[in-house]
């Protein structure tokens, strides 16, 4: 059994500006995260809030390719850690794939098949409140998904 999920959209917007919104901790809070403690840069580990569900995580950045892509490490603290890629591949001039892959789910894990639609719903809402954010302007999509 293949336990990745894999997530792709297009955004009408450079890699450059899809990058920023990601790595940037003034940016992040308009469509992820509540905060984030700093810039994602390769070897740090960042401090993840979520204000709206009284949580925090931290991740670590394992490499940073600046526009093209972003790998990181979370959940580890759980015992439960998996892998993001996060690779961004320009359309056209106006316009970017992102495409996430997260990796390292547990096969023998009973609930596997559940954490992967549950990580893959999670992109898919990520990566739309991403696209509201940065093509319109919408920062009210985040923390909305209802479990």
């Amino acid at each position: 059994m293949n336990t990745q999920v894999t997530t792709k959209m297009k955004i009408n917007k450079t890699p450059g500006e899809v990058f920023e919104a990601i790595v940037d901790p003034e940016k992040i809070g308009g469509f992820w995260f509540s905060s984030s403690s700093e810039r994602w840069e390769q070897g740090k580990t960042v401090t993840l809030r979520y204000d709206e569900y009284n949580a925090e995580g931290a991740i670590n950045v394992l490499e940073v390719e600046e526009n093209k892509k972003i790998v990181f490490s979370w959940g580890a603290e759980h015992n439960q850690g998996t892998i993001v890629t996060i690779t961004l591949t320009e359309l056209d001039d106006k316009s970017t794939m992102i495409e996430v892959i997260e990796s390292g789910l547990k096969e023998d894990d009973p609930e596997v098949v559940n954490k992967m639609m549950g990580q893959k719903e999670g992109w898919v809402y990520t990566l739309t409140c991403l696209k509201g954010y940065l093509e319109n302007d919408i920062n009210t999509l985040r923390a909305s998904l209802i479990h």
